[in-house]
């Protein structure tokens, strides 16, 4: 891998064609996004600007993520930092070993993995790949011991709200392992994450409405991921085609 390809500036913008990076559509998704994650914070909290920072880094990390660009896995890893120490405030025990312990450090493996997978030589898109039927049963039986495991982990801690708090270890495990290994599907086990949180958090709002805004943080992250889905599907067709 040439060393310039890690430079920022070429991950971010550079692409073969002379056309901006981002359409716009997915400005105005990322737009929107970012001002209802905004509205929602200086309706419902107003304090705390660790959340706001999660929210809109978490919202940018998914745009990039949907155009296959290494950024937004970096992105990402700040992003399980600041979410686990979030969750820690609520005694969302999973969230926060989930995040901390699972979803950052397969961040910066994603972010590897990527970097050196792109896409005939254009860091700012990843190689899309496709699964085969032993890797995805491979998966699933990962999916189930990492279940079991988390359970008795989250039940030993008191965890609340268990069950739901289980089910997103589930999803996350399932996102992150399918990022890592750059299938398209990552999206629909994020949007999967997402629908748990948004439930988890809005169990939360119940009692200190302040999460409100985590929940419409969360709303946005299943916009934006519904979104990456399609997005990969169409660089998978294109990649396919041999289009740059």
């Amino acid at each position: 891998m040439r060393a310039d390809a890690f430079f920022f500036w070429r991950i971010i913008l550079w692409r073969r064609e002379k056309s901006p990076f981002f359409s716009t559509g997915e400005l105005a998704l990322w737009g929107t996004s970012l001002a209802l994650i905004l509205i929602a914070f200086f309706l419902f909290d107003g304090s705390g600007y660790l959340t706001l920072a999660a929210s809109v880094l978490g919202v940018t990390s998914l745009i990039f993520n949907a155009k296959g660009n290494p950024i937004g896995q970096l992105l990402m890893v700040i992003f399980s930092i600041l979410y686990g120490i979030i969750s820690y405030t609520f005694s969302y025990y999973g969230e926060m070993i989930t995040y901390l312990g699972m979803t950052g450090p397969m961040a910066v493996y994603a972010l590897i993995a990527w970097l050196r997978h792109p896409y005939k030589g254009n860091q700012a898109e990843v190689t899309v790949n496709r699964l085969g039927r032993r890797e995805i049963l491979w998966m699933l039986l990962c999916t189930v011991a990492v279940t079991g495991l988390f359970y008795l982990i989250l039940r030993a801690f008191h965890t609340a709200n268990l069950i739901p708090s289980t089910l997103s270890v589930t999803t996350s495990f399932l996102a992150v392992y399918l990022t890592a290994r750059r299938s398209a599907w990552y999206a629909v086990a994020y949007a999967a994450n997402d629908v748990i949180l948004i439930i988890l958090w809005t169990l939360a709002s119940l009692v200190n409405t302040a999460y409100l805004s985590v929940v419409v943080c969360f709303v946005m992250f299943l916009a934006n991921d519904l979104y990456g889905f399609v997005s990969w599907r169409r660089m998978r067709i294109r990649q396919q085609q041999g289009i740059a």
